[in-house]
C-alpha cells in the first residue's frame, strides 16, 4: 500500500515533466551558486591556516623587532649566550627574472621541535638543505614555474602556498641580499631556568604571543563575507522558483491526497511519503549542484586568488580543492531549503479534512487580508533596516541591514502591485482595459514570488553596479592625485639608491623618496611614510580634512597624517594623538583618503622617520619630470644601471596597473549578479510557465465574446512588460538604498574608508532592457502555447466544472 501510494505521488511529476524540470533546476542553481561560494571561501580559508601555522606562528611565541621589520644576526648569539632557546627567521621577496617569491629562510638546527616550514626528508636532504648552493623547498606550481630559470636546486613540497619557497638561512641570506639580518625569532617552549631577563639582554625586542587567528583571515573577512552574502542571496532567489513550483504540484495534487488518504493511507503516512519524495528530489537536485558549484568555483577561483593577492597580499591556490565541509553545506542548505519551500504547502496538508473537495482551489488567489499583513510585515522590516543603519555598528550589522532592505522591498512589492492596479481600474472605463487590470491583480498572487525574485535581482544589479561605478569614478579621480610622480624607480640596494638618486638629481625636476617602515599603530597592523616637504605632496595629496598649517607642521616634524581607515577604526579626529611603532606619540593634523589599502596608515616629514627609524629601506623614489621625457629617461636609466623594467614604472602603467586590480577585485561580483539575474528570470519563466496551464478559465470567457487568441496573445504579452516595468521602476531607488548601505555602511565597517554615492542612470536603462528581454523570453513559450490553442480546447473549458 505504501510502495504504491508512493508511486502515485511520483506519478504527477512524469505527468508534468516541466514543473519537474523548474523544480530540479531551481534547487541546483541556488545549490549551485551557494556551494560555489562556499569552496571558494573554503579554500582561501584552508591557505590563511596553511600560512598561519608556518614556522609555528599559531602555536609558538616569537621575538619580534620594536621599531622596524629586521634585527641584527648578532642579537641572535646574544640571546643564545644568555640562555634563551631561539631560533632565527628570515623572510623578505626573493626576485627571480619576472617572478617574486616569498622566501622563508629557517634554521633547521635551533627549530623547536615538531616545529617545521616543509618536510626535509632523510639526512642527505638536510645536507643539502644546508650546504652551498643550498637545497630551495617551493609548492609545485612555484617550482613548475621557475624551472627555466637559473636558480638554487628545486624541490616541490605540497606543505608550502604559491608563491612562496623555503630555504636554509643562510642561504636565504644570500638570496635576498641581506648576510645579517632576521626578521624574527622563535621562542621554544621549553626554556631553562634562571635565563635573563629580555629587558636586559635585547631591549630592541618584544614578544608576540602566537595567533590562534590568521591576520590574514581577520583582514579578509569582509571580502568572505561579502562573497557568502551574494551567495545566499542567489539561493534565496533559487528558492523562490521552488517555493512556487512545490506550490502548484501541491495545489494540483490535492485530489490525488484526498483519493489516497479515503484508500486508508493515514495522514502521517502521507506526509512521511511527502518528504520523503521531497528529499530524494532535493538529494537529487543537490548533487547535481554541487558539481555544478565545483565548476562555478573552478572558473572564478583563479581571479579570486588575484583580488586576495593584489589587495591583501594573500597567497592563495588558484586551483580548488575538494573538500567534504562545502559538499556537506551544499547538500544540507540544498535540503533544507526544500523543507522550508514546502512548509506551508505541509502544513495544509496535514490539516486536509478525509473528505475535503476533490476541486483544487485557486492556487494563485490570494486574500486582500495576506496582502495587507504581508505589506505590515515588509514596513517593520524597512524599519528595521532605517534603525540598524542609524544605530547599529559593525559588519554583521550593515549586511543585516541589506537583508532587512531587501526582504522589505520585496514583501512589499504584491501589495504595491495590487494598490497601483486598483487605483488604475477606477480611471479606466472601457471593458477590456477594466477586464484586463483586473485579470491582472488576480495574477499577482502567482506572479509575486517570481517578481519578488525579480525585484531581489535588479535591485542588487543596480546597488552593486552604482557602488562600483561610483568606485570607479572615485578611484580614478584619486589615483590622478595621489599617482603625481612621472616615474617611480625602485633600486636593489642601499648603495644603488644613492647613486640613483645622484645620477637622477640634474636630470629631474624633483627626487621625491618613497620610503616607509611597518609596524603596529594603535595595536594594529599599519604603515609609516615620509615625504618630504615639496609642492607635490601639497598640491596633489587627497585630504578629507585638515588644519590650516597641516603641511607646514608636516615639514617641521611635529605632526602626522593619516589615512581615513586609521581614523574611523581608532575613532579618532583632528588635534587626538596616534601612537605609531616603537611608542613614537604625534598628533593628528590632516586625514586623507586612501581607497584600496586595507590597513592604517600614517605620513611624516623624511627626516622624522629616518630619527625615529634608521633601519627604514631606501630604496624607492619618485621622479618629477617632463610627461615628454618620461620614455627617455626609464630608457637612460634601463642603460645605465641595469635596472628591469619592473624597477622603472612610468604613471601611465602604474594606474593601468591599479585599474587591472580594481577590476579583477570586482569581476567575481559582476560574475555573481549576473547569475543571480539569471536565476530571477528563471522563476519568471516558471511561474509563467505553470500559471499558462491555469489561465484558460480566466481567458476562454472573454474569447467567447469576441478577442481573438491574437488580441489575447498581445494582452498577455503587455501585462509581463507592465509588471516587469513596475518591478524594475520600484527595483531603482531600492538598488540606489542598497548602494548607499553598500558605501557609508558596510564598506566604512569592512574595510575604514566611505566613497561618495554617484548616479549613472545610463546602467540602469541597460540593465532595463536586459529586464524586458528576459520577461520576453519568460514568457515566449507560454504566450506560443496560447496562440495555439484551439477553439475545442476553449470551449470544453466551459462543460468542465469549475
Amino acid at each position: 500500500m505504501i510502495s504504491a501510494g508512493f508511486r502515485a505521488l511520483l506519478s504527477h511529476w512524469r505527468r508534468r515533466p516541466l514543473q519537474l524540470a523548474m523544480l530540479l533546476l531551481g534547487l541546483c542553481l541556488a545549490t549551485a551558486l551557494w556551494s560555489g561560494v562556499q569552496a571558494i571561501n573554503a579554500e582561501a580559508r584552508a591557505s590563511y591556516d596553511r600560512a598561519a601555522a608556518l614556522l609555528g606562528q599559531d602555536r609558538y611565541d616569537q621575538l619580534v623587532p620594536l621599531t622596524g621589520e629586521e634585527l641584527s644576526q648578532e642579537v641572535f648569539v646574544r640571546l643564545r649566550r644568555a640562555g634563551w632557546k631561539v631560533s632565527p627567521v628570515i623572510e623578505g621577496e626573493w626576485r627571480v627574472g619576472t617572478r617574486r617569491i616569498h622566501l622563508i629562510g629557517m634554521d633547521p638546527v635551533t627549530l623547536p621541535k615538531g616545529v617545521t616550514a616543509t618536510t626535509l626528508g632523510d639526512e642527505a636532504d638536510l645536507l643539502a638543505f644546508i650546504t652551498p648552493p643550498g637545497l630551495v623547498y617551493a609548492a609545485p606550481s612555484t617550482v613548475a614555474e621557475l624551472k627555466v630559470t637559473a636558480t638554487p636546486p628545486l624541490r616541490a613540497s605540497p606543505d608550502l602556498l604559491p608563491g612562496t619557497a623555503v630555504a636554509d638561512i643562510g642561504i636565504a641570506q644570500g638570496l635576498l641580499g641581506k648576510p645579517m639580518a632576521i626578521s624574527r625569532l622563535i621562542v621554544s617552549p621549553d626554556q631553562p631556568m634562571g635565563r635573563a631577563d629580555l629587558t636586559e639582554v635585547a631591549p630592541e625586542l618584544v614578544l608576540k604571543k602566537p595567533d590562534t587567528q590568521a591576520d590574514l583571515g581577520r583582514l579578509t573577512d569582509s571580502f568572505h563575507l561579502n562573497l557568502t552574502a551574494f551567495g545566499f542571496l542567489a539561493f534565496v532567489v533559487g528558492l523562490f522558483i521552488v517555493y512556487s513550483t512545490i506550490g502548484l504540484a501541491f495545489e494540483q495534487r490535492r485530489p490525488t491526497f484526498r483519493t489516497l488518504r479515503s484508500l486508508g493511507i493515514p495522514a502521517g503516512t502521507l506526509m512521511a511519503l511527502l518528504v520523503t519524495e521531497l528529499l530524494t528530489l532535493a538529494v537529487v537536485s543537490g548533487l547535481i549542484g554541487v558539481a555544478l558549484g565545483y565548476l562555478l568555483a573552478t572558473f572564478l577561483m583563479p581571479g579570486v586568488a588575484t583580488t586576495l593577492r593584489s589587495l591583501y597580499g594573500a597567497s592563495v591556490e588558484g586551483a580548488l580543492a575538494f573538500r567534504t565541509g562545502w559538499v556537506a553545506s551544499g547538500m544540507a542548505i540544498a535540503a533544507g531549503g526544500t523543507l522550508l519551500s514546502a512548509a506551508q504547502s505541509l502544513w495544509q496538508i496535514s490539516r486536509m479534512p478525509l473528505l475535503a473537495p476533490a476541486q483544487p482551489r485557486a492556487w494563485a488567489r490570494a486574500s486582500q487580508r495576506f496582502l495587507v499583513a504581508q505589506s505590515a510585515v515588509a514596513l517593520v522590516f524597512l524599519l528595521l533596516a532605517m534603525a540598524l543603519a542609524n544605530w547599529g555598528s559593525g559588519l554583521i550589522m550593515g549586511f543585516s541591514v541589506l537583508a532587512f532592505l531587501l526582504l522589505g522591498a520585496a514583501l512589499l512589492l504584491p501589495g504595491l502591485l495590487d494598490l497601483l492596479l486598483g487605483l488604475a481600474s477606477r480611471v479606466v472605463v472601457r471593458p477590456v482595459p477594466t477586464w484586463f487590470l483586473a485579470d491582472t491583480r488576480q495574477q499577482i498572487p502567482g506572479l509575486a514570488l517570481a517578481l519578488m525574485a525579480l525585484l531581489i535581482a535588479l535591485s542588487a544589479n543596480v546597488g552593486v553596479g552604482t557602488m562600483v561605478a561610483s568606485f570607479r569614478y572615485t578611484f580614478t579621480g584619486w589615483l590622478d592625485q595621489r599617482l603625481a610622480s612621472e616615474l617611480y624607480v625602485t633600486a636593489r640596494s642601499e648603495d644603488e639608491a644613492t647613486r640613483l638618486a645622484e645620477w637622477l638629481g640634474p636630470r629631474a625636476t624633483a627626487v621625491l623618496p618613497i620610503w616607509n617602515t611597518e609596524g603596529e599603530i594603535e595595536g594594529q597592523p599599519g604603515q609609516v611614510y615620509g615625504v618630504l616637504d615639496h609642492r607635490t605632496y601639497r598640491d596633489n595629496w587627497p585630504l578629507l580634512e585638515a588644519t590650516p598649517d597641516a603641511w607646514d607642521q608636516i615639514g617641521r616634524g611635529e605632526a602626522a597624517l593619516v589615512n581615513e581607515q586609521l581614523v574611523r577604526r581608532n575613532r579618532l579626529t583632528l588635534g587626538d594623538t596616534v601612537v605609531l611603532p616603537g611608542g613614537w606619540s604625534v598628533r593628528i593634523v590632516g586625514i586623507y583618503s586612501d581607497y584600496g589599502n586595507p590597513i592604517g596608515q600614517a605620513l611624516v616629514s623624511l627626516d622624522a622617520l629616518t630619527r625615529h627609524y634608521p633601519n627604514v629601506p631606501r630604496l624607492r623614489f619618485g621622479v618629477r619630470i617632463p610627461a615628454g621625457n618620461v620614455q627617455a629617461l626609464k630608457r637612460e636609466l634601463t642603460d645605465e644601471f641595469g635596472l628591469r623594467s619592473a624597477n622603472v614604472v612610468d604613471q601611465a602603467s602604474l594606474k593601468r596597473r591599479s585599474m587591472e586590480i580594481f577590476e579583477q577585485t570586482f569581476s567575481i561580483t559582476a560574475a555573481l549578479n549576473v547569475l543571480t539575474l539569471g536565476v530571477a528570470g528563471v522563476a519568471l519563466f516558471a511561474s509563467m510557465t505553470t500559471l499558462s496551464g491555469m489561465r484558460l478559465p480566466q481567458l476562454a470567457p472573454v474569447w467567447a465574446m469576441g478577442l481573438t487568441r491574437r488580441h489575447l496573445v498581445k494582452l498577455e504579452l503587455w501585462r509581463t512588460m507592465m509588471l516587469v516595468t513596475i518591478t524594475l521602476t520600484l527595483a531603482v531607488p531600492v538598488g540606489i538604498s542598497l548602494a548607499w548601505v553598500l558605501l557609508a555602511v558596510v564598506n566604512v565597517e569592512a574595510f575604514g574608508w566611505r566613497l561618495p554615492l554617484r548616479l549613472f542612470p545610463a546602467d540602469w536603462l541597460r540593465l532595463g532592457g536586459f529586464a524586458v528581454l528576459a520577461a520576453v523570453v519568460s514568457v515566449a513559450v507560454p504566450l506560443r502555447q496560447l496562440s495555439k490553442v484551439t477553439p475545442s480546447t476553449l470551449l470544453k473549458v466551459f462543460a468542465n466544472e469549475r
